[in-house]
């Protein structure tokens, strides 16, 4: 089995952490498996958001579409000329502050219940809603004015009035649920797509996480939308086999969010345990991040992330341009 294996770590860079003794979660983790299939580290330069990094990572080029577009390209929703996509996060407003809320899962059927049940509101814009992990949603809608330019996650901020149907939606949410409502962010329409490496044509993406998922499916891959981690890796083993596969770890970002150290950590162990359990036998294997998340802040970080392959390509500890990672390894690995 010659193809690669691509394993996101999402938000695996961290802040050195009192609780572990100045240590970041990942170095504490204990993952055996890691260090033997990929023992050759290197570092690269992380980015803000994940569409930012994959983008560069697996065409070469910033992306030129917005977060909101790329999700919906990822949930097959209707973008067609003139609907614009908005990505739907659960926070809490009060007129004056957006305050991301994450670890609200026991709240998510009250949201999702109360969207639905208020969707009128949007019946002259032809909205079109599709939910996924954590409450979060996007929705795509008639909309011929500009996106709203509203913060994004995940540091909380000033609070951006949405204008109309949506600002409306938006309220009566919050209204019926004590301030905690969905906030848009990402929004737009989808712009220019630039092609994947040749190298990279024929690959699989398998993730929890649209953002992944949108990427990919813009680049012409096939997508898996698998919440569950542990269903990502026989799904991914049997794509292996046609093919490259990204297999995606969100949760190692959310958890960082969370500022939980511990279930970063645990997750981190088990996700060591499953690719041990499904990929021992693949000799091409490159763990990367995409950028930091702070268990001590909850906030993401814009640093140098590690990278880990199967085979010497590069140099140990050697930092690779971004648009260099992907192209490099596999001439180098082939």
């Amino acid at each position: 089995m010659q193809n690669t294996l691509f394993v996101l770590l999402d938000g695996l860079e961290d802040d050195p952490n009192p609780a572990l003794g100045g240590k970041k979660p990942y170095e504490v983790a204990k993952m055996p498996f890691l260090h033997r299939i990929a023992p050759h580290q290197m570092w690269t330069t992380g980015r803000g958001y994940t569409q930012l990094f994959l983008n560069e990572f697996f065409t070469g080029h910033p992306p030129a579409t917005a977060r909101a577009a790329l999700e919906a390209q990822g949930l097959g929703m209707d973008l067609s000329r003139g609907r614009m996509a908005f990505r739907l996060s659960p926070a809490f407003i009060d007129g004056k502050t957006v305050r991301w809320a994450y670890g609200v899962d026991d709240r998510v059927s009250d949201i999702t219940d109360c969207i639905n049940s208020n969707l009128y509101l949007l019946d002259d814009h032809a909205p079109q809603i599709k939910f996924f992990v954590h409450g979060r949603a996007v929705i795509t809608m008639d909309c011929p004015s500009d996106p709203p330019q509203t913060p994004a996650p995940p540091q909380d901020a000033p609070y951006v009035p949405v204008p109309g149907a949506l600002g409306d939606l938006i309220l009566k949410v919050a209204e019926d649920l004590d301030g905690l409502t969905v906030y848009p962010w990402g929004c737009g329409r989808m712009g220019e797509v630039f092609p994947p490496f040749p190298c990279i044509k024929n690959m699989t993406a398998v993730s929890d996480s649209p953002t992944a998922l949108g990427v990919a499916a813009t680049l012409g891959h096939k997508i898996h939308l698998v919440p569950e981690l542990d269903d990502r890796f026989p799904i991914a083993r049997r794509a292996l086999r046609d093919g490259h596969v990204f297999l995606h770890m969100d949760e190692v970002d959310e958890y960082s969010h969370e500022r939980d150290y511990r279930k970063k950590i645990a997750v981190l162990e088990h996700i060591d345990e499953l690719m041990s359990e499904y990929f021992d036998d693949v000799p091409n294997v490159m763990y990367f991040v995409d950028h930091g998340t702070s268990c001590v802040t909850g906030q993401h970080l814009v640093v140098d992330t590690p990278f880990w392959t199967s085979k010497p390509v590069f140099k140990d500890g050697e930092h690779v341009v971004l648009r260099n990672v992907v192209p490099k390894y596999l001439e180098g690995s082939a």
